[in-house]
């Protein structure tokens, strides 16, 4: 019985830290995406880490990256359209993954 229960308590923890990497990854992400997002706007630099904050917590609305390309593109307009967007994001999350890979 307790071999089960090592792989079960294995498998938890390993579920665990996949979410937490997951979520540093999907933050990181829509903080990129925020600062890409800001420059294309001209923003500031302050006005841009700002602006990178209220992207990341645009996330908590739902699940899913929905709301964060919401408020991604409605606040570009048509300084980029939805495939430039969507590519955009998908690069960002490999970099993001990288990026949290390599400090864990």
């Amino acid at each position: 019985m307790t071999t089960f229960d090592d792989r079960e308590n294995a498998f938890e923890n390993k579920f665990a830290h996949d979410s937490e990497l997951q979520f540093r990854a999907e933050a990181r992400r829509n903080k990129l995406l925020g600062l890409w997002a800001a420059d294309l706007m001209g923003m500031s630099e302050e006005a841009a880490l700002d602006y990178a904050k209220q992207v990341v917590k645009a996330d908590f609305e739902e699940v899913g990256d929905e709301d964060v390309f919401r408020k991604v593109a409605g606040d570009l307009g048509d300084k980029a359209d939805e495939t430039t967007i969507r590519s955009k994001m998908a690069e960002l999350m490999a970099l993001a993954k990288e990026q949290v890979m390599s400090e864990s």
